[in-house]
């Protein structure tokens, strides 16, 4: 590894398992300190594990985002932990589908209430922490999804809120520039973890499928001929917290295998 994030301090939410895990994975191999939150009470085997394959490395902090009371301890306990915060991966979100007219107050609440309340003043602290600090090389990458950039008839809570993920970065990423501080986000299409298998499971009961049916179906739709895996989103996190990407912000790349194109 070329250690593009030595001695950085990068905070991940939603980084107890799959795609999360796999990114501060990669950033620790790439030199940086990462404070991984979650909503476990204690950290995920996997997590652990790799606090004692890296120790003094990686902090796990227990917090919801959704709870808007928790958002500042989180980052009291993030900078207790390894100083100012040099990148936040905003990638804690949940996922449900629905007929649209049987879609219910209690999904849109608790969708909207991760993907989009939680997302946003994640992001306005730590920003606000990042103008305060005058971080040098700051930067914040917001997960938003390839179901942002369209709707889909049994998806609509949450194509929207990651729609509005992806606005919500570019209007940072305005407010920011002045202080040089850059914010991207990063649009996956269907990506192989245990949400997915998740996601599988809901789509088996809306469409009368088999299990597995659904993944297997949308792995063959991709242009690339398969579902992405975690790793192909660490690669593209770590470019973007990396000065390689130095004069890229307002941007949402799509790391989706050409399922979209922009």
């Amino acid at each position: 590894m070329s250690e593009r994030l030595k001695n950085r301090h990068v905070l991940l939410t939603g980084a107890g398992g799959g795609i999360g895990l796999a990114v501060t994975e990669a950033c620790i191999a790439e030199g940086a300190r990462c404070s991984v939150v979650d909503r476990a009470a204690t950290a995920p085997e996997a997590v652990g594990a790799l606090q004692q394959r890296h120790p003094g490395r990686l902090a796990y902090i227990t917090a919801d985002v959704a709870q808007a009371q928790a958002i500042a301890r989180l980052l009291e306990e993030a900078l207790a932990a390894f100083g100012p915060v040099h990148t936040l991966f905003n990638n804690a979100a949940v996922f449900d589908l629905a007929p649209l007219l049987d879609s219910d107050e209690d999904s849109f609440d608790r969708l909207f209430a991760v993907n989009v309340k939680g997302m946003f003043f994640v992001m306005q602290a730590v920003l606000r922490h990042m103008v305060e600090a005058g971080t040098q090389g700051a930067s914040v990458i917001n997960m938003a999804s390839q179901a942002g950039r369209r709707g889909e008839a049994l998806v609509s809570h949450y194509c929207a809120t990651k729609a509005a993920v992806i606005s919500y970065t570019q209007s940072a990423a305005l407010a920011m520039a002045p202080h040089g501080i850059r914010v991207n986000g990063i649009a996956p299409g269907v990506v192989d973890t245990p949400m997915w298998d998740h996601v599988d499971s809901l789509f088996a009961k809306a469409e009368g499928l088999p299990p597995g049916e659904k993944k297997r179906r949308v792995g063959l739709e991709v242009p690339l001929g398969r579902m992405g895996v975690p790793a192909d989103i660490a690669g593209a996190v770590l470019f973007l917290a990396s000065d390689e990407a130095r004069y890229i912000t307002a941007q949402t790349l799509n790391v989706d295998g050409g399922s979209v194109m922009s």
